[in-house]
C-alpha cells in the first residue's frame, strides 16, 4: 500500500478567463480537447482527486488579487499555471518572484530560469557557450527593419524571441530570400510587439524531450511530432495550428508519440543532452526541451520549454505515462517539486 498523500490547500493560479467547468457533461471529445480551459480543467480535478483542498485564482494584471487570497486562505502551495502577465510572456516570472516574496511555494520553474528560457536568443547563447549546438540566428529588434547578417544562410525560420506556444509560427515563417525575411520579421514585430529572431531551418525530425525536477533529475522518453500526411517534400513546421487546431490536426495527420527508429544512441544522447541544458538553464520544477535531429545525426537544441502544458493526454504527460508515471501520480509529483525548491538555494 502506497505512502498516505497529507492533504494540501493548494491555490491553482490560471489566467483570467479560463475557470474551467463544474461539469463536461453535454460536450464531445472534441470540444473538450480544443477547449482553452483544458489544462486547468485536468490539473484542478486531478487535485481534487489527490485529496487536496483547491481554489482557482484567475489572475491577469492584478498581483493584489493574488496578495489577497494568501492572506484570506494561506495555501500551502500554489500551482502555478499561468503563462504570462498583463498579456506579456516574459512577466510570467514576476508572479513565481512575487510568490518568493510572500513565502509561498509554488509549482514549476523559478524566475531566473523563466528569464532564461523564455528568451530564446539569450538561452541560445548560454548553450553556445557550453559547445552544445544550436542554429545560427539573428535578432531584429522591434520597430528595425531586417538586415540579415551574411553569415546566416536561406532557408531561416522566423519566430518571436520571447513568444512561446508556437505563437506567430505558420508555413510561411520559413523563408528563403531577404524579401520574405523582411516581411516575416515585420509580420512578428506587429503581431507580438516583440523582438524577432530568424534562425537557421534545420530540415529534419521534430524531437521533445521532458524533464522533472529540480537537484535531481528524472528524464522522459524522446518524443516525437509527426505528420502523417505531410506531402514529403513539405518542411516539417510546428505551427500553431498544427498544435492547437484540431480540425488541422485531423487533415495532416499530425500526432505525437514516443520516437521510434531513432538511430543506435540518439534516445541517449538527447536523454543526456536534456539533463544538460536543464542544469545549464538554471530550470526546476518541470520542463520540456525541444530539439531537431538533422539527416546527419546532428542534434540541435532549438527551445526550452519551462512549465510546459500538462493536461491529460498531451506530449508531457503522455511521455510520463509510458515511463510508468500515471497522470495522478504526475500532478503530486509536480506538488511535491514545488514543496521542495528553495529559492535562495544556488543553481
Amino acid at each position: 500500500m502506497g505512502r498516505a498523500v497529507k492533504k494540501l490547500r493548494v491555490l491553482a493560479l490560471i489566467r483570467e478567463g479560463l475557470k474551467p467547468p463544474e461539469s463536461l457533461d453535454g460536450m464531445s471529445d472534441d470540444e473538450i480537447q480544443a477547449a482553452p480551459w483544458k489544462t486547468e480543467y485536468d490539473v484542478v480535478v486531478t487535485l481534487g482527486e489527490l485529496g487536496h483542498e483547491v481554489r482557482t485564482l484567475e489572475v491577469y494584471s492584478d498581483l493584489g488579487v493574488v496578495r489577497a487570497a494568501i492572506e484570506e486562505w494561506k495555501p500551502h502551495l500554489a500551482f502555478n499555471l499561468l503563462e504570462e502577465f498583463s498579456g506579456i510572456a516574459l512577466y510570467d516570472q514576476n508572479v513565481v518572484s512575487y510568490l518568493e516574496l510572500m513565502g509561498v511555494p509554488y509549482t514549476g520553474c523559478n524566475p531566473r530560469g523563466l528569464v532564461v528560457a523564455r528568451d530564446k536568443a539569450l538561452s541560445k547563447k548560454l548553450l553556445a557557450y557550453h559547445r552544445i549546438h544550436v542554429p545560427d540566428f539573428a535578432v531584429f529588434p522591434a520597430g528595425r527593419r531586417a538586415k540579415r547578417p551574411k553569415r546566416l544562410s536561406f532557408p531561416l525560420i522566423v519566430k518571436s524571441v520571447t513568444e512561446d506556444a508556437s505563437l506567430g509560427i505558420a508555413q510561411a515563417s520559413r523563408v528563403t530570400d531577404d524579401a520574405g525575411l523582411a516581411e516575416r520579421v515585420r509580420f512578428v514585430h506587429e503581431r507580438t510587439g516583440a523582438h524577432a529572431m530568424a534562425e537557421e531551418f534545420i530540415e529534419g525530425r521534430e524531437l521533445y524531450v521532458g524533464v522533472l525536477g529540480n537537484d535531481r533529475l528524472e528524464v522522459l522518453p524522446v518524443w516525437e511530432l509527426v505528420f502523417k500526411n505531410k506531402p514529403e517534400a513539405a518542411p516539417l513546421i510546428a505551427t500553431a495550428r498544427a498544435k492547437f487546431n484540431v480540425e488541422y490536426q485531423k487533415k495532416w495527420g499530425v500526432d505525437s508519440g514516443p520516437a521510434k527508429g531513432l538511430p543506435n544512441g540518439a534516445a541517449e544522447r538527447l536523454q543526456r543532452l536534456a539533463k544538460r541544458i536543464y542544469r545549464h538553464l538554471g530550470l526546476s520544477g518541470y520542463a520540456r526541451l525541444d530539439f531537431r535531429l538533422a539527416a546527419d545525426g546532428r542534434l540541435y537544441f532549438l527551445e526550452a520549454n519551462p512549465n510546459p502544458q500538462v493536461a491529460y493526454g498531451e506530449d508531457f504527460a503522455e511521455s510520463a505515462e509510458k515511463k510508468g508515471i500515471g497522470y495522478n501520480p504526475l500532478i503530486q509529483r509536480i506538488l511535491n517539486l514545488g514543496l521542495r525548491w528553495r529559492p535562495m538555494r544556488v543553481v
